[in-house]
């Protein structure tokens, strides 16, 4: 059993120990495949980093989050641009539009994802895109700038079977986390009307632990817990969760 978990922030774990135990609990679970997102100039190294420690089991994405767009975003954001051309990058993520913790810098947080999305398109990479509060935002810009080379994961998804298949009609799979065991989140309900086809598995690792883990640090051997609810979900075992999802990335990321 193969299972791959497509956003995990493992680098922000920086001591040799805890990491090498991280990647050893990864293993036992069949979790062999990590995508690391980064999110700003300083996680780039970070992210370069694990995947040379690890160069089987971890593949990098390039891209900003739209909390670090700050005053100085297109200086940064020209750093990242530079940085995609001087190492193999599997994505450019995680990008996108965040309205829970700042609205003032919507019209540069858009500025910034339609720019990463033309990078994207040019370089013929998937797109992983974080959405907070802002999937109206997120699905207008998506439809504009819909053609033959836009794809890629709406990390972390969490919204209506209506906005679900909005996604799946753009040719976008659905990042399913931890939030699916949450009791009381709605997720669960949505993902089982979902097709297996239309899902990859993640993480997010160190937040949003699953249940029975869940306020606790998340790492990606946990994907254990939401493969086994997905599975649930569908009426299905875990082996079968594994193989379609994984599946999914190595279409998604091409490898």
């Amino acid at each position: 059993m193969l299972l791959t978990d497509t956003h995990t922030h493992l680098y922000y774990e920086t001591d040799d120990a805890k990491r090498n135990e991280l990647v050893r609990r990864c293993k036992e679970t069949g979790v062999g495949r990590l995508f690391l997102p980064n999110v700003d100039v300083a996680s780039i190294p970070m992210a370069y980093a694990l995947e040379s420690a690890f160069p089987d089991l971890c593949f990098p994405m390039l891209g900003m989050h739209p909390c670090s767009v700050k005053e100085n975003w297109e200086e940064e954001l020209a750093i990242i641009e530079q940085a995609i051309h001087q190492h193999k990058i599997y994505a450019i993520g995680e990008i996108g539009i965040d309205l829970y913790w700042d609205k003032t810098t919507l019209p540069e947080q858009i500025l910034a994802f339609r720019k990463q999305i033309g990078w994207a398109k040019s370089l013929k990479l998937p797109i992983n895109i974080h959405c907070r509060d802002a999937f109206n935002e997120v699905y207008e810009i998506l439809l504009q700038e819909k053609d033959d080379d836009l794809r890629g994961i709406f990390h972390c998804f969490g919204g209506t079977l209506e906005q679900a298949n909005k996604l799946i009609e753009l040719d976008f799979y659905l990042g399913i986390g931890g939030v699916v065991t949450y009791k009381n989140s709605g997720l669960d309900q949505v993902v089982a009307k979902v097709d297996l086809n239309h899902i990859v598995l993640e993480t997010d690792s160190p937040y949003l632990a699953p249940v029975p883990y869940r306020g606790k640090p998340n790492e990606s051997s946990y994907l254990i817990y939401v493969a086994q609810k997905v599975a649930e979900l569908h009426q299905t075992d875990l082996e079968t969760v594994a193989a379609i999802t994984t599946e999914n990335s190595k279409k998604v990321f091409g490898v």
